[in-house]
């Protein structure tokens, strides 16, 4: 059976899809895009900023699930422009200090809404 997570202070799905969907103590969170849940504007000036938006956003639907960050397990990062990586990479150790999650990086041409990033991910109860 799933469950699928809806929340109000994360960004809507900008598209047809849920925002995650929980099943069998799996979590599957679609891919976040830096918006940001309370003024619905896109942080993208910086990519250090924009990687905190999108793992905020991903923080407070894990959260939401009833799990912490330490749950997830994988994550897929998508990143427009791949000389970003150091940069995403030094905000992203911040939300996972300790036994971070499998994950790959690549680049992409092109994300919705033209951001430079976008970050999904599966955590496990």
């Amino acid at each position: 059976m799933k469950k699928i997570i809806q929340i109000p202070n994360a960004p809507a799905p900008i598209g047809p899809y849920s925002q995650a969907v929980m099943t069998n103590n799996t979590l599957y969170v679609s891919g976040q895009i830096p918006i940001d849940p309370i003024t619905g504007e896109l942080c993208c000036e910086d990519i250090r900023k924009a990687t905190h938006q999108v793992l905020t956003n991903i923080k407070v639907l894990v959260e939401t699930a009833g799990l912490s960050i330490e749950n997830v397990v994988k994550c897929s990062i998508f990143l427009k422009n791949m000389d970003d990586f150091v940069a995403m990479n030094e905000v992203y150790q911040t939300f996972f200090e300790a036994m971070p999650p499998a994950r790959e990086t690549v680049q992409v041409a092109k994300l919705p809404l033209d951001v430079p990033i976008e970050i999904s991910c599966i955590a496990h109860r």
